[in-house]
């Protein structure tokens, strides 16, 4: 229980230093950088929502919240430079890449877990409170990572166009295609193979291609934002890497692996694309 109290702590402590670290030249808002605005709602969601989750047992919410964590403080971080006459083309942009992002994933984990009853992660969790807490504030820390590029943009005056935006948009593009197009091809075999292990379409390329286009896309919102990017604010260059090991070391990939081989594990069809099918970045030929 100690242990969960601490990475809780831990998270709440590091983020908020971030925050201050990174507030250098950013909009005032109350009195303060808007950023510590934006630090506070998206921690407040979270401890909302654990309340009756908790109270309750369930972990229905959980993926939703995090949706609704994303688009408010995205949208709200965005209203406010309206109301300051500070808004430009870039800062819409990411509004309008992370907004569809976070409804399309959020709705379908949400009615993913709501079709299969449970999310098999939290059977365990969700018994203990200071792991359950500790669970919705890991969910805090990567709506905080994930966001951290753009809250920069959003929390600047400077109005910046450049190759950046054109690369990381496409970027973007590409890896919310991938995401979409495999999560699309999963459920479609599912429905027909339920109990088998997919290898066809994209997860002949990858065996986690939607992790994978997750992270395509966040590193797109990271090169959009990287001019504006000033001081210690290059911190957030840190957010695609925080991407890339949570989505393989704590809540994805690892978690997923570890499911297939206890399932299928000594079938001779998934060893051989387990050989030839790389875990996260695809092959291209």
């Amino acid at each position: 229980m100690k242990i969960y109290n601490l990475v809780t702590v831990s998270i709440f402590v590091i983020t908020f230093v971030m925050c201050y670290i990174s507030s250098q030249n950013m909009i005032i808002f109350s009195g303060f950088p808007i950023i510590y605005s934006l630090w506070f709602l998206i921690f407040i969601i979270q401890i909302i929502v654990f309340i009756p989750s908790f109270i309750f047992k369930t972990e229905h919410y959980y993926d939703l919240t995090g949706g609704i964590t994303f688009i408010s403080t995205i949208i709200i971080s965005y209203l406010v430079k309206i109301q300051l006459d500070q808004y430009d083309i870039t800062s819409l942009l990411l509004v309008l890449f992370i907004s569809v992002w976070a409804l399309r994933l959020s709705s379908f984990l949400f009615f993913r877990v709501k079709r299969s009853g449970e999310d098999v992660r939290f059977t365990k969790i969700k018994q203990s409170f200071s792991q359950f807490l500790m669970t919705f504030t890991i969910q805090g820390l990567w709506v905080f990572m994930c966001l951290f590029p753009a809250i920069i943009v959003m929390s600047s005056n400077q109005n910046i166009f450049n190759s950046f935006t054109i690369v990381g948009s496409i970027l973007w593009v590409v890896g919310f295609l991938i995401e979409i197009i495999s999560d699309y091809q999963k459920t479609q075999f599912n429905k027909v193979n339920k109990g088998s292990f997919i290898s066809s379409g994209l997860w002949s390329r990858s065996r986690h291609p939607n992790y994978f286009g997750e992270f395509l896309l966040w590193l797109g919102i990271t090169i959009i934002s990287f001019p504006y990017f000033e001081g210690y604010q290059y911190t957030a260059l840190i957010s695609p890497l925080f991407v890339y090991l949570l989505l393989n070391k704590v809540s994805g990939v690892n978690l997923l692996e570890n499911i297939a081989e206890k399932r299928w594990g000594d079938n001779k069809k998934y060893i051989e694309y387990k050989n030839r099918t790389p875990v996260f970045f695809p092959k291209i030929f």
